[in-house]
């Protein structure tokens, strides 16, 4: 990832919608659809560890952190709460084997290249305990590429059937999957197909706060898909894929 976004997660991620939003979709999986206690939590592909220390106070786990980037981990240190940390690969996993209940992968495979993803997916395998769980979360659709694609350096973006299809050749069963972000895919589509290229817009970074009245009208529409996500429904189009699967 670009080492300059970094500081715009920092900067936002707290308080941004999307964010807000993301982590309500997962903790009403979780609450759903997890049926056994949590121990051991791995964050793969940690960021700056804002998702990590957001689990561990939530939930009560005890999160480690992994990210490839050391200015993710610099920033992971920092926070409270967090069990451990390791800079390396989500395709090389420096854990041994059975180490984990839980995997989270938020936002990550969208930096391999095409098919590099189910490597990543065997590591996760290797590492969690029979029977235990990963959550992947993945930008998705080509079609959807944008200005912040290019300056993140994204270098793939999925499909739910190609993402669960990965799952399931790395040895996880697919148990929910759903694409997420979907209220607002028409927005999303008039700005990243008709007016970034009408404009010419430079790459840059779409993490950024706005003010307050925006970020609670943006946050409306995910609480809605959380909500029923959270009843079990799911949502046949959206601008993320998202896969909880249990390692067989």
């Amino acid at each position: 990832m670009n080492p300059a976004e970094f500081q715009n997660l920092m900067a936002a991620e707290e308080r941004m919608w999307w964010f807000r939003g993301m982590r309500e979709i997962f903790r009403r999986i979780v609450l759903r659809d997890v049926s056994v206690p949590m121990l051991e939590v791995l964050d793969a592909g940690c960021g700056t560890g804002a998702n990590a220390e957001w689990m561990a106070r939530e939930f009560g786990w005890r999160v480690w952190c992994l990210d490839y980037a050391a200015e993710g981990l610099e920033a992971a240190r920092r926070r409270a709460g967090l069990r451990g940390f390791a800079r390396g690969d989500i395709r090389c996993v420096p854990f041994r084997g059975s180490s984990f209940d839980m995997v989270t992968c938020f936002d990550v495979i969208a930096h391999l290249e095409p098919g590099e993803e189910v490597a990543a997916f065997r590591e996760f395998a290797r590492c969690l305990r029979p029977g235990g769980w990963l959550f992947v979360r993945a930008s998705a659709f080509g079609w959807l590429r944008s200005r912040h694609s290019e300056y993140v350096n994204e270098r793939q973006r999925v499909t739910l059937g190609r993402l669960c299809a990965g799952l399931r050749e790395a040895g996880f069963d697919v148990l929910r999957a759903t694409y997420a972000n979907s209220l607002l895919l028409p927005v999303a589509l008039v700005k990243f197909r008709v007016w970034e290229p009408l404009v010419r817009a430079p790459a840059a970074s779409g993490v950024q706060l706005g003010p307050w009245w925006l970020e609670r009208l943006l946050h409306l529409p995910l609480r809605a898909e959380a909500w029923w996500i959270g009843r079990g429904g799911a949502f046949p189009l959206g601008q993320s894929a998202i896969a909880l699967a249990r390692r067989r």
